[in-house]
């Protein structure tokens, strides 16, 4: 589109998580007039860390935002994956990007907040929970439970798994049970017997149960993350210590050890979901992303990633096409292959044997070029 056009474009984003915070950065640098709505009374993100992968990082240097990111993050080179008693599976650096090798760990929460920080003040407000949204054509009206309506030439939908965009417009299936929960917590370096020396990730597969580690040695802190089978599909389910210490049980005593020394007050319990493939991502004025478009399970560790992809993807397909309408097919037709595949393999109840395929979000051997072979 003409800067002229996306100068005077309205655009209304829903949701002010790491999809929606991208997508304000990424549509705001073109010149559009943008404006997010966030329920939350304000900002904040609970859980643990994540990795932000060379891709996502080149986008934030290509936003002017890579240091901001990077001051409260901590550059990986590598991740490793070993069996529950610590016998090596495997270990592979990175997916690189153009001159980004490494997978930045971070706090959700200082992620969070270094995203929202780089926005213009008045862009994102708070305390708007969306009640309704009508799609006429070439705008779309929201009305949210203030009382508050707005209009937009484009509304992107960056409200989560439970997206309120996505259960109107273009899906009324909700999400998935997956048959695990995540157990996280954020524990001192001090509290981790000595299985931190260096800032890598590190996975520890053993029967129905995953650990990771992911270091934030720019916190002194660990990311400790449990995931388990457990049938309970409540949202923020009951566990006891006894019960998280028999997720562990064969593991590495030293995992067994953290384990037994967490403050269950301290650690988020949730079970985990995803959604169903959705077949259509936008109309002429409407587009969903992140995970209200293509939720998915965490093994891969991809989710906040391929929101922000979508960000970047939904700016580069605006400034391209000749239209909204045009951009927003082109948006869905660039990413949801993409997705699409993610989510299949995050679902995947994958082996040992399976990891060089489905860990961490790399492309399948199926997917790969007959050509030549990838280190």
């Amino acid at each position: 589109m003409k800067a002229s056009e996306l100068k005077n474009l309205r655009i209304a984003i829903v949701g002010a998580g790491y999809g929606g915070a991208a997508a304000a950065k990424a549509l705001s640098l073109l010149g559009a007039d943008v404006k997010v709505y966030e329920q939350a009374p304000q900002m904040g993100e609970v859980g643990a860390g994540i990795g932000l992968r060379p891709a996502t990082m080149a986008r934030f240097r290509q936003w002017g935002i890579f240091d901001a990111i990077a001051k409260v993050s901590s550059p990986s080179d590598y991740f490793e994956i070993l069996t529950a008693t610590g016998e090596p599976i495997m270990k592979d650096t990175w997916p690189e990007s153009g001159d980004q090798k490494q997978t930045y760990l971070i706090h959700r929460r200082d992620f969070i907040e270094a995203l929202t920080g780089v926005l213009p003040e008045g862009m994102v407000q708070l305390g708007h929970k969306l009640e309704k949204i009508e799609d006429k054509g070439d705008r779309s009206v929201l009305t949210f439970a203030n009382g508050k309506t707005v209009e937009a030439d484009l509304v992107v939908g960056a409200d989560g798994i439970r997206s309120i965009v996505r259960q109107q417009l273009f899906s009324a299936k909700g999400p998935v049970f997956s048959g695990e929960h995540a157990y996280r917590s954020v524990i001192s370096l001090d509290d981790a017997h000595g299985m931190v020396s260096d800032d890598n990730l590190r996975m520890y597969i053993g029967k129905g149960t995953k650990v990771y580690l992911l270091p934030l040695r720019h916190r002194n802190q660990l990311s400790f993350d449990i995931t388990a089978l457990n049938r309970d599909s409540a949202w923020a389910p009951d566990i006891s210590k006894d019960g998280l210490l028999a997720t562990v049980e064969g593991f590495d005593e030293r995992i067994v050890e953290i384990t037994r020394g967490l403050d269950l007050d301290s650690v988020t319990i949730r079970s985990v979901w995803d959604i169903d493939p959705v077949d259509t991502w936008h109309s002429d004025s409407v587009v969903i992303m992140g995970d209200a478009a293509h939720s998915m399970l965490h093994h891969q560790g991809q989710g906040a990633n391929s929101a922000i992809e979508d960000a970047g993807a939904l700016a580069d397909a605006l400034a391209e096409a000749g239209s909204v309408k045009e951009a927003l097919a082109l948006f869905q037709a660039t990413r949801k292959p993409v997705t699409d595949e993610l989510q299949r393999i995050s679902r995947q109840g994958w082996t040992e044997d399976e990891v060089n395929d489905v860990f961490p979000g790399q492309k399948p051997a199926s997917q790969q070029p007959q050509t030549h072979s990838e280190a």
